[in-house]
């Protein structure tokens, strides 16, 4: 059954990293919750925390101080039902591996389930993300686009109930990340997931989201928690159009203009 009510929430978030100088303020103070069932994009400009954030979030990195819940657990370790797909996928597949059994890899290390029942749960997520055909290759024989979705496919084998995303679609061509939107944005509604998403493109963070987090330079703290009200189906091109999409991406746009001391103008 997929959770209900609240089940992330940071709170009083600081992390500072050592330096030679002195101490690198990463994050001030964040508190942040997230819904069960919201897809929450979190945009920032570069280095202001946006990635250790989703880490400290993920169980993997730890906040210097204050705290995060999984539920009513306190966040030590990575959760159970919370899985992490990193930006560079190249680096998250093993080369050695086909597509099949990268899928299978977290299911064989959680020692849970038979090898049949393995075997089905890797072909169903690799139908899920239409790689059907595709089992035996290995990654360097696949599509920068093709990949990404071999890591989507072995991160949903393990059913979470919390998807954190990186930028996974960053390294990828315009055309391959439109195709990449759509298919998470299916899945989300398809598998009832919780994503939290990190993006340095608003666009995308809009386009794919119910609320797009915005955080200020470094030290980063939320500047803007936007609820995104956009009607469904999305589509590339029409969502894109409407004057709710526009008014939403301007003024996150705004905010990341002025962090970065341009205007509309300079910015253009």
């Amino acid at each position: 059954m997929a959770p209900s009510g609240t089940v992330l929430r940071v709170h009083d978030l600081h992390k500072r990293y050592a330096a030679a100088g002195g101490a690198t303020v990463a994050l001030n103070s964040v508190d942040l919750e997230i819904e069960a069932g919201s897809f929450v994009s979190i945009i920032g400009p570069s280095g202001c925390g946006k990635s250790t954030l989703l880490q400290i979030m993920a169980g993997l990195a730890t906040a210097t101080s204050g705290d995060v819940f999984f539920g009513t657990t306190r966040v030590q370790e990575p959760p159970p039902d919370v899985v992490y797909v990193f930006q560079q996928y190249t680096r998250s597949l093993f080369p050695w591996k086909t597509v099949e059994r990268n899928v299978a890899f977290g299911l064989e290390t959680k020692g849970t389930m038979s090898r049949d029942e393995i075997a089905a749960r890797a072909r169903e997520m690799i139908a899920l993300v239409k790689l059907t055909g595709f089992e035996r290759h290995y990654p360097w024989q696949l599509s920068g686009g093709m990949q990404q979705r071999v890591a989507i496919a072995r991160a949903l084998a393990c059913r979470p109930a919390v998807l954190l995303m990186d930028e996974p679609f960053s390294a990828v061509d315009a055309l391959t990340r439109a195709g990449l939107q759509e298919l998470l944005r299916s899945l989300w509604r398809e598998l009832a997931l919780t994503v939290v998403f990190v993006t340095h493109d608003v666009d995308e963070g809009v386009y794919l989201s119910t609320r797009v987090v915005a955080l200020t330079r470094a030290p980063g703290t939320i500047a803007i928690d936007m609820p995104i009200e956009l009607p469904g189906p999305r589509e590339q091109i029409a969502t894109r159009a409407l004057p709710a999409y526009l008014d939403c991406r301007a003024r996150l746009l705004a905010q990341l203009f002025a962090d970065e001391g341009l205007n509309g103008m300079e910015a253009a």
